[in-house]
């Protein structure tokens, strides 16, 4: 049973003494869709109504490394997040909010050394210099290989990537979480919360030995590591899978790594409530599990939290229905007395043994993993794939025979028809993006581009850190797509066979 007390290594309990009592997790929101302009309006309305951080959502052609104009993004431009080619399109998303005083949050992986750089140079348009700012880049790619798909170069350079990142970060973005490894997606792919836990941190620890293996002290780059989970509607498992959480990432870091730093040791957690939980039957229920599942993540002790809204099962969300999944956290955070006590679950003896448990069952696997020379061997194996999709499959059983209850889709069924307003995209906008992506080439010096094309392609074959060349292509005009393109042709492209 746990005996250590909030702040204190290996902080089951919190990372902090006083966890709420002294500062409220970070409430954002999660958003971007149709184009630059667009998103920033859902920004600035979120921004109106409380949140207290942003997060952006990128379109899966940004996501991959294609411009809006390439004939690979048709179709797909702004419907799952925000456009982003040029550093103009970067400049209208983050128009009126002064960056050096928003925390903000970017879901990008392959391209997440480019959307940096765009975020880096628009703040400094602003007159923001690049310590000044708060933020976290997602910059997790192995769960792209093993739940996602987003990936674009093979594993190898991609870690390489990741520490680039590290290393310029570490000397000029002193505030700025230079990852956020993702336990999300592997749970919304299937997984228990056991695995989830075990495959987030294995991801952990190879991020970790990359970085030390590429020269990097362990007390300087891990410091500014994050995470991020999901919340599921396990109430009490999810309490417990936080709390566990902490507790390995504190002994992995000083036990295997050894780290002498508390900052080091410190798992640090952003939470999203459970999307694959929603149901697009009887929506209104959604705002309930939205609930259960932000409660867990705030008795759980999270940095930073989202929740879903209401339609997302059905469409991007609403205004309207973002406003209330808002609302949701700030009830919780002012009205339900939670926040006055740090791990008010603390000491439980249910909660202490599902804590020990999940820790138990998620370092067997964890060395299962190593035993396999690592998570990178791992997922090129197939095997971290395979016991997600074994576990989503028993999951769909459980449903399929009325083991697992779903209101509302297995039980307690209602033939009624749900008369919600969605959003649409507006694909006249989408035009005009395209339209725009194609001027700013046509408009821009195209012999200074093609030059810091050139430096990039050499500091990518010759082993320098990316980051410097990749801010120099940006500061010149050169696209995403473009970018992306010099790094397929030195790096290569992935193609799984799972």
């Amino acid at each position: 049973m746990s005996r250590d007390e909030p702040g204190q290594f290996p902080f089951t309990r919190g990372i902090y003494p006083e966890m709420y009592k002294q500062r409220l997790w970070t409430m954002r929101q999660y958003a971007g869709f149709t184009t630059a302009e667009e998103s920033n309006k859902r920004y600035r309305y979120l921004l109106d109504h409380g949140v207290s951080g942003l997060s952006v959502a990128f379109d899966l052609p940004t996501q991959i490394g294609y411009d809006s104009d390439h004939e690979m993004a048709l179709d797909e431009v702004g419907k799952v997040g925000v456009p982003i080619s040029t550093p103009d399109d970067m400049i209208r998303l983050f128009k009126d909010i002064p960056l050096e005083s928003v925390s903000t949050s970017m879901t990008i992986n392959a391209t997440a050394s480019i959307l940096l750089a765009l975020y880096i140079v628009t703040a400094e348009k602003q007159g923001v210099s690049a310590d000044k700012l708060n933020g976290t880049i997602q910059n997790d790619i192995l769960k792209e290989y093993i739940a996602r798909g987003t990936y674009i170069y093979p594993p190898g350079p991609s870690l390489r990537i990741v520490t680039d990142i590290f290393d310029f970060c570490s000397n000029h973005l002193p505030n700025w979480n230079t990852i956020s490894i993702s336990g999300y997606h592997i749970r919304e792919a299937g997984s228990t919360a056991a695995q989830e836990l075990a495959f987030t941190l294995a991801n952990g620890i190879a991020y970790v030995q990359a970085a030390i293996d590429k020269g990097l002290d362990v007390d300087t780059f891990g410091k500014r590591i994050s995470f991020f989970f999901n919340s599921h509607n396990d109430f009490l498992t999810e309490v417990a899978k936080f709390r566990a959480a902490r507790r390995m990432w504190a002994k992995i870091m000083k036990e295997h790594f050894g780290a002498i730093k508390e900052k080091t040791m410190m798992c640090r957690f952003h939470t999203q409530t459970g999307g694959s939980t929603l149901t697009a039957q009887q929506i209104d229920n959604n705002v309930v599990r939205t609930t259960i599942q932000a409660m867990s993540a705030v008795l759980g002790g999270t940095q930073s939290l989202h929740t879903n809204s209401r339609d997302e099962a059905l469409a991007l969300p609403t205004d309207t229905a973002a406003k209330l999944a808002l609302r949701t956290q700030q009830i919780i955070a002012h009205e339900s007395g939670i926040a006055n006590h740090p791990d008010p679950l603390g000491g439980s003896y249910l909660i202490e043994e599902l804590t020990d448990q999940l820790e138990v069952e998620a370092n067997a696997i964890i060395a299962d993993i190593e035993a396999m020379g690592g998570a990178v061997e791992a997922i090129d194996k197939g095997w971290i794939q395979n016991e997600i999709s074994r576990s989503a499959y028993e999951y769909q059983i459980n449903i399929d025979t009325n083991e697992q209850i779903i209101v509302g889709v297995n039980k307690y069924e209602s033939d009624e028809e749900d008369e919600t307003e969605l959003l649409s995209i507006n694909q006249k906008s989408v035009e005009v993006q395209k339209k725009r992506v194609v001027d700013f080439k046509i408009k821009r010096n195209n012999d200074h581009v093609q030059n810091r094309l050139s430096d990039l392609q050499s500091a990518a074959a010759n082993e320098e850190n990316i980051m410097p060349a990749i801010i120099e292509c940006v500061k010149h005009d050169c696209t995403l797509g473009e970018i992306a393109d010099i790094l397929r042709a030195v790096f290569g492209e992935y193609n799984s066979s799972f």
